[in-house]
C-alpha cells in the first residue's frame, strides 16, 4: 500500500480500478480535448478511472469552452451505472495554481511583479476568459490592496456565476494513485529525493528533476505526468512517463490508458 498522505484532501485515491485513462495538459485547446474525449468514450467502462493531469487552462483560446467540455464529459461518464464522482479526478497544474494565486493577489508582497510574471507564463488567456483586463489589474496592483481586492473579487464573482467552474477548481488534487500503488499520476513532476507527502509544489513546478527518476518511486513502478515545461515531447519508455505532445504550443493533446500496475495499455492523441 502507498503511504497515507497527512491530508487526504490533497490526494486522490483511485481505489481498485480496472484501467486508468489519463489526459495531458490541454491549455485551453477545446477542439483537441473534444476529439480526445470522442476517442475515449466508446472504450470507457465501469471500473475505469479518468485523471486530468492539470494545466487544462492557460495559454489557449477557449478556456470557458474547455471547462464546459470537461464538465459535460464528466456528466456523461457519471451516467454510466456504477460510476462514482470520485472516479473522475482533476489534478492541479501550474496554470491552475497561478489562477488561484491570482485570485488572492492582494496578499502578495509585490503584486504588480507577480501579475507581470504570471502573464508571461500563460495566465493572460485565463484572465481574459473570466472578463479580466491585465492592464486594469496592473493599475489596481499599483493603487493598493483595496483596489486590487475589488478587482480580484470581480474575477471571483464571474467564475462563481458559471455553473460548475468554482466546484471544479475546488476539487483539484495534487496527485492520484490506486490503492495498491503501481502508478502515480502528477501534473508536471516530483522530486525523487522527497517522500510523497512532502512534495508540496514540486507536483506542478518540479519538472526539472523528473527525468532523473531511474527506478520505482516508493511503491510506484511508474510516475505519469501531463506537462513538460521543456517541451521535449512524449516519453513512455521508462519509469517516468510524459504525456505532453505540445498541446497549446502548436502540438497535439495526448492521452493514455494504463493498467493499475503502470503498464501502458494504449497511447492516443486527438487525431489518431
Amino acid at each position: 500500500m502507498p503511504p497515507s498522505p497527512p491530508d487526504s484532501e490533497k490526494f486522490a485515491r483511485l481505489g481498485r480500478p480496472k484501467r486508468i485513462w489519463a489526459i495531458g495538459a490541454v491549455h485551453g485547446e477545446v477542439g483537441e480535448l473534444a476529439a480526445l474525449h470522442d476517442r475515449i468514450a466508446p472504450h470507457f467502462a465501469p471500473g475505469d478511472r479518468l485523471v486530468y493531469l492539470g494545466n487544462f487552462i492557460g495559454h489557449g483560446p477557449a478556456i470557458h469552452e474547455t471547462i464546459e467540455e470537461m464538465l459535460s464529459f464528466r456528466r456523461g461518464l457519471l451516467s454510466i451505472t456504477g460510476m462514482l464522482v470520485s472516479d473522475i479526478v482533476f489534478l492541479r497544474g501550474a496554470q491552475e495554481e497561478m489562477w488561484q494565486k491570482l485570485l488572492q493577489l492582494q496578499f502578495a508582497p509585490n503584486p504588480a511583479d507577480v501579475l507581470s510574471w504570471m502573464m508571461k507564463q500563460g495566465v493572460a488567456a485565463t484572465l481574459r476568459a473570466y472578463h479580466g483586463d491585465p492592464d486594469e489589474g496592473m493599475r489596481a496592483a499599483r493603487d493598493g490592496a483595496v483596489q486590487l481586492t475589488r478587482w480580484t473579487n470581480r474575477l471571483r464573482d464571474t467564475m462563481r456565476n458559471l455553473p460548475g467552474h468554482n466546484s471544479l477548481y475546488a476539487a483539484l488534487r495534487r496527485a492520484a494513485f490506486p490503492d495498491a500503488g503501481g502508478v502515480l499520476f502528477v501534473s508536471a513532476g516530483l522530486d525523487p529525493s522527497r517522500p510523497l507527502a512532502a512534495q508540496g509544489d514540486s507536483f506542478w513546478w518540479g519538472g526539472g528533476r523528473f527525468n532523473s527518476l531511474d527506478g520505482p518511486y516508493e511503491t510506484f513502478a511508474r510516475v505519469v505526468r501531463g506537462f513538460d515545461s521543456g517541451n521535449h515531447g512524449l516519453d513512455t519508455a521508462g519509469f517516468a512517463v510524459t504525456l505532453d505532445a505540445g498541446c497549446g504550443r502548436g502540438g497535439r493533446l495526448a492521452g493514455a490508458c494504463f493498467a493499475p500496475d503502470g503498464s501502458l495499455l494504449s497511447l492516443l492523441d486527438a487525431g489518431s
